[in-house]
């Protein structure tokens, strides 16, 4: 559903972002990693409005809020031998490997192996690194894709991968459209199933309503377990 506009308010010392869409309710999130707060409301509900629905929830919102606040981050990625990186939900140690050969990534073990040239920039490293993991991903969702839209009984024209930074995946309806974030490729593969189920469910219902939750509970009736597991990941998003 696209953005009609976009503004934003503070609310008890809480920054809220304010997206005004087509729809017919006001919905309230709050996002990973650092527990952005953003409400999706009609067009006609103006910010007063919006204030009095957010004071209303306050309590819990900010107890979304320290939740990822509290949550331990990795460092900024330097890209050098001993950092640790996650592949599929399991830690592995990353080994830079110099060499005159062809740039690769090589899973080996609890390694992930980093050949590259000498003098290779943090940059083309970390480049080299994410090309890896999206052709991982790849091979993952290409597997599950036609599986779900067997049994969910939809057809999508399309399908992509995008690095996100608030977003696990999003669903362009009208397109029959599904983005996913590259940094799935990090979580356990239970993980990435869900996320292309939710969005694959969109196509049957727009919302985050009631009708959806029980769309998605008849699909796969684990998905809270699940949902809850990923927003508690400890990665760089």
């Amino acid at each position: 559903m696209n953005i009609i506009n976009t503004t934003s308010i503070s609310v008890g010392g809480v920054d809220v972002q304010i997206d005004r869409k087509e729809i017919k309710n006001l919905h309230i999130g709050v996002y990973p990693p650092h527990g952005r707060v953003r409400v999706a409301t009609p067009v006609r509900i103006d910010d007063e409005a919006v204030r009095l629905a957010v004071v209303s929830k306050l309590a819990w919102i900010k107890k979304q809020v320290r939740h990822f606040q509290e949550q331990p981050r990795q460092t900024k990625r330097e890209m050098l031998s001993g950092e640790s990186h996650y592949f599929l939900g399991k830690r592995y140690l990353l080994d830079v490997i110099y060499g005159s050969a062809k740039h690769q990534v090589v899973l080996k073990h609890s390694h992930i192996e980093l050949h590259v040239r000498a003098n290779t920039s943090v940059e083309n490293r970390q480049k080299l690194l994410s090309e890896w993991y999206r052709e991982q991903l790849q091979s993952v969702v290409q597997e599950y894709i036609p599986k779900w839209e067997h049994r969910i009984g939809v057809k999508l024209n399309s399908w992509n991968i995008k690095k996100m930074q608030t977003k696990w995946g999003s669903c362009s309806i009208d397109k029959k459209n599904i983005l996913l974030n590259l940094n799935l490729a990090k979580t356990p593969v239970e993980c990435i199933e869900y996320i292309i189920v939710h969005e694959m469910v969109h196509l049957l219902e727009r919302h985050h309503n009631d009708n959806f939750k029980k769309l998605l509970s008849y699909y796969m009736s684990n998905w809270k377990e699940i949902r809850d597991n990923l927003n508690k990941s400890v990665l760089e998003y």
